[in-house]
């Protein structure tokens, strides 16, 4: 669990890094205020403006420092989602941050495991594979099954491909804050 602080700082961190790269503010200079930001950890950072969503990148997978993964992934919400128009600088005041920092991930056999709301899903087929945030089934207001189909259709798979074999499955949870 991340103290109340080190929420703030990377908050702090990944709004100071997309202003620096409106030319809105000088670029963050960052220095961890604890170990826990230095420890390799997977993130997402989600921009939603107006409440829509705007942007949404990360790593599952702890590939980096957790505050080297915020700054980088705020970059790539903010202007490398493929699925959004860049954000600009007329709307940078109009974006909020959430940070999803993740657990280690799990592979399931059995579909009880998942606990809406706790878990973020990943389905695994082939080549194609998709994820979920926890928190994306609570916000939409599925149920255990309908998370289910609206991940494998992230992954580009028919709606039921959870119910194949081949069909691999981990959850993972996630500790989310934002500027809210």
């Amino acid at each position: 669990m991340l103290t109340k602080e080190e929420k703030e700082s990377l908050l702090k961190l990944a709004r100071d890094t997309i202003g620096a790269r409106l030319g809105k503010n000088k670029p963050a200079d960052f220095s961890p205020g604890s170990s826990v930001l230095t420890e390799p950890r997977g993130a997402f950072v989600t921009l939603h403006k107006h409440g829509a969503l705007k942007g949404c990148i990360g790593y599952v997978e702890a590939i980096k420092p957790l505050y080297q993964t915020v700054r980088e992934m705020a970059v790539a919400a903010a202007f490398q989602d493929p699925r959004f128009e860049s954000v600009t600088g007329d709307e940078f005041d109009q974006i909020e941050i959430e940070i999803s920092v993740m657990s280690p991930i799990k592979k399931i056999s059995n579909i009880d495991e998942i606990e809406v709301g706790k878990h973020g899903l990943i389905m695994k087929s082939g080549l194609n594979q998709g994820l979920l945030l926890p928190q994306v089934a609570t916000e939409q207001g599925w149920d255990k099954e309908t998370f289910l189909e609206h991940t494998c259709n992230k992954a580009g798979l028919y709606g039921d491909c959870w119910k194949k074999p081949e069909t691999e499955i981990s959850i993972f949870s996630a500790e989310v804050f934002s500027e809210k």
